[in-house]
């Protein structure tokens, strides 16, 4: 599939980035290399705590902070011509579905269905509507519907998750073994405040399924889509908390499980009206074939497209350039290297010492990149979620032999026992 060359009256201007934080930070250079200017969107005036290490305020010449006022941003873009508006991470994906309509009619997602491109519930909602099959659940406030639901589902007893319908990262994702105290933990995250500073005032109570989990990264245009990469994710319990990340393996393009996925995905994303840009599609495989976990409108998030570049020569960034500037684009990848994401994980909170045990990992064979933010004397939070781990640091392993990248993972793991977490302990009160 080659991308189509640049009629004479196409856009001139610039890509709008939406949130341009975590991988939605790597837009602008590559922009740049090519000659293409960036104007960015922010949704507030600062970017969510999570993101905030990522923001590059430099790299862009206007910074449109959207304040409610959606047309005085759409008519201020109008007049820049823009080539595309894109969304740079879960934060900035709602606003740039509203956007791109207004500014880019002829590059966007189908309106309607907006919604299900980012609320969980909608896209699940839509993905069944479209004949898919998907994770049995319900959306609401009310714990007495979540209790007939699961009577009349015949889960009553059954291994549950509860989670957020509009987080990110496996923020607030909790897994109930045998449903245990679902209503106590559907009453205590009712109302939070979730990573992206918004209320869950509803929650998505599901069935814990089992299998593999795959990580399908895309590009689409004009509706075609194509495969980007697929990556194969380790999840751990670490303790209460479950879906903690243990590793991400890179998958070769001739997989056996490529082409039920590649299907399941494709037909997903028809079904949520994506018709241009990244998305990020997580799919538990099953023994009875691929589900949905949820989508994310928006390029794979962590800084995954610099390591995707590493393990295939590509991303989902260099490819969404390409397309804006007539370049080639592949229906799918090659695999250059063996190569395997591996988080840190804390077994508990508590003051860290020992943390010069970690020096040795930029010394193994498959090193690749690595970063470790803790020195001695830190706090660190037991790992609940990826906003943990990726607050204690990952490595990035790259080998051509994948035995040397599995010895290297427990070489990872070796060092990680090592450091000396001490829990805190309450100073009891002066009699």
């Amino acid at each position: 599939m080659t991308g189509a060359e640049r009629t004479p009256d196409a856009p001139q201007g610039p890509c709008v980035i939406v949130d341009p934080y975590s991988s939605g930070a790597l837009f602008a250079q590559t922009l740049a290399d090519h000659g293409v200017p960036v104007v960015a969107v922010v949704t507030g005036p600062r970017p969510p705590e999570a993101y905030a290490s990522s923001y590059q305020p430099q790299d862009f010449p206007e910074i449109i902070v959207y304040e409610g006022d959606l047309e005085a941003v759409a008519q201020r873009l109008r007049a820049l011509d823009p080539r595309c508006v894109v969304a740079g991470c879960e934060s900035g994906v709602e606003l740039a579905e509203r956007l791109a309509p207004l500014v880019t009619p002829e590059r966007c997602n189908v309106p309607g269905l907006a919604a299900a491109r980012r609320d969980k519930s909608s896209m699940a909602d839509a993905t069944r509507a479209a004949g898919l099959p998907v994770i049995p659940q319900i959306c609401t406030a009310d714990a007495d519907e979540v209790a007939a639901w699961l009577e009349r589902e015949g889960l009553a007893g059954a291994d549950l998750v509860v989670k957020p319908p509009k987080s990110a990262s496996t923020d607030g994702v909790i897994k109930l073994t045998g449903g245990e105290d679902w209503r106590g933990v559907f009453a205590r995250q009712l109302g939070r405040v979730n990573q992206f500073g918004e209320v869950d005032d509803r929650l998505l109570v599901q069935k814990f399924v089992t299998g593999t989990e795959y990580v399908i990264d895309t590009f689409s245009h004009d509706g075609k889509h194509a495969v980007v990469d697929v990556c194969a994710y380790r999840k751990v319990d670490n303790g209460p908390h479950m879906a903690v990340y243990d590793t991400m393996r890179w998958l070769p393009p001739d997989d056996p499980a490529l082409p039920g996925l590649t299907e399941y995905v494709f037909g997903v994303l028809d079904a949520v009206g994506l018709r241009f840009g990244s998305a990020h599609v997580e799919v538990m495989g099953t023994a009875e074939g691929p589900l949905l976990i949820e989508l994310g409108a928006r390029p794979h998030g962590g800084g995954q497209p610099r390591f995707n570049r590493n393990a295939t020569g590509d991303s989902q960034i260099d490819r969404t350039v390409r397309w804006l500037t007539g370049g080639e684009l592949p229906q799918s990848y090659e695999l250059l290297v063996h190569q395997m994401c591996v988080f840190h994980i804390a077994p508990r909170s508590g003051t860290v010492r020992g943390t010069a045990a970690l020096d040795g990992v930029r010394d193994l064979p498959s090193h690749h990149f690595s970063i470790q933010n803790l020195a001695d004397g830190d706090h660190v939070p037991a790992t609940r979620d990826l906003v943990d781990s990726l607050n204690f640091g990952f490595v990035i392993l790259a080998h051509p032999d994948a035995e040397q990248i599995q010895r290297d993972y427990e070489a990872v793991r070796a060092a990680e026992r090592l450091l000396s977490i001490e829990e805190q302990r309450s100073t009891p009160p002066l009699s």
